[in-house]
């Protein structure tokens, strides 16, 4: 059977998850070269200026509230593989230490002032840019999730590995047609559909409804 040992952060130990069985064969290499290339050189243009609003709402997180300026967690990557994400920290430092790994949900009481003006315009995103330039993330595909979470609900949604057969993006099929705050079952058939479907054409629609979406203040749906 093939697994994963997973460093856990919170408690300096080691977790075996089995959803890795359930992943079935990745998207062709073939298929991607087209996408890797736009990941370089977009992620590297966006990344470049991004830097001075990361800078200005940097500034902003540590001005309003106590804790680190930026957020970093593991999370599953293309095919199983562990990445971490970097992100501007929207919510109360240690949100999660009493209640441990919880869904996002709408208007969750543990985000920050500031915060809720970052999710909404996805400003807490923009030091992904750096994971897709090095491989980590592309600009478009599934969101990606927590070990601990995606085990949960691959146990009760057997096809939700499936999504984890691309590279995990920064935004995604789901995000714009499911919102923030959906359902992860729901979430893992628009990530399905996504990738029975790909194509590059798909990658640059999604990635300008999602301009779209910031622009028109509907990012935080």
């Amino acid at each position: 059977m093939l697994e994963a040992s997973v460093k856990n952060t919170t408690t300096n130990s080691t977790e075996k998850y089995s959803f890795l069985d359930q992943i079935g064969e990745p998207v062709p290499k073939s298929k991607l070269i087209g996408k890797r290339i736009c990941d370089i050189i977009f992620g590297t243009l966006f990344g470049i200026i991004s830097l001075p609003i990361i800078l200005i709402f940097g500034i902003l997180v540590k001005l309003t509230s106590k804790g680190p300026v930026f957020f970093k967690q593991q999370r599953v990557g293309y095919m199983g593989k562990p990445i971490t994400i970097v992100k501007l920290r929207s919510m109360k430092n240690d949100a999660e230490k009493k209640t441990g790994a919880v869904w996002a949900k709408k208007d969750d009481p543990r985000v920050t002032s500031v915060g809720h003006f970052m999710r909404k315009t996805r400003i807490d995103e923009l030091p992904q840019f750096w994971s897709i330039v090095k491989g980590d993330m592309s600009l478009v595909g599934p969101r990606p999730e927590r070990f601990i979470l995606t085990e949960q609900f691959s146990e009760k949604w057997p096809n939700f590995p499936q999504r984890l057969r691309i590279i995990p993006g920064l935004t995604g099929y789901a995000q714009i047609n499911g919102g923030y705050d959906v359902k992860p079952n729901e979430k893992s058939k628009l990530d399905n559909y996504y990738i029975e479907h790909y194509s590059l054409i798909s990658d640059f629609k999604i990635a300008f409804e999602t301009i779209r979406i910031i622009f028109t203040g509907d990012g935080a749906r």
